[in-house]
């Protein structure tokens, strides 16, 4: 049964990637040779390669989650890139230095470390408990039958 609660996880799921699919799509692919080297410099292996991997894995998980279908294949696609993104690139972690510039980027990268920790618990609740009744994957389960 359809519900408002139903439509709320929708909304939740479609809110929830557009970073993913927007990083992608207007970052990533326009600049994929600017992208790679940051890459590169960031001591991420063959960066080129692993980009392709990150949009491919950004806009897949991101229409997979939107839309329902596989969502916890898509969620799980998402949580890798969170993974590989956090510790390459906002690695607070390494920030050793006493300046007041180094402070300020060790509590930014912190930051964003905080903000991708949050996105992967969303991901852990789609994995755990799937895209919900207003999903393709709730549309073919009801059609299977019982």
């Amino acid at each position: 049964m359809l519900t408002f609660y139903s439509f709320l996880a929708l909304l939740g799921r479609c809110m929830l990637v557009t970073i993913f699919l927007m990083a992608a799509i207007g970052q990533k692919i326009p600049k994929f040779s600017d992208v790679a080297g940051y890459m590169a410099a960031e001591g991420v292996p063959a960066p080129k390669i692993m980009l392709a991997g990150a949009i491919a894995f950004l806009i897949v998980g991101s229409i997979s989650v939107a839309v329902g279908f596989k969502a916890r294949i898509g969620a799980g696609l998402l949580m890798v890139f969170l993974i590989l993104a956090t510790y390459y690139f906002h690695d607070f972690w390494t920030i050793i230095n006493q300046d007041a510039a180094a402070q300020q980027e060790k509590q930014e990268q912190m930051i964003q470390f905080m903000k991708n920790l949050s996105m992967a618990g969303a991901m852990l609740l789609i994995i755990g408990n799937g895209a919900g009744t207003m999903s393709v994957d709730s549309l073919l389960r009801s059609r299977k039958g019982p």
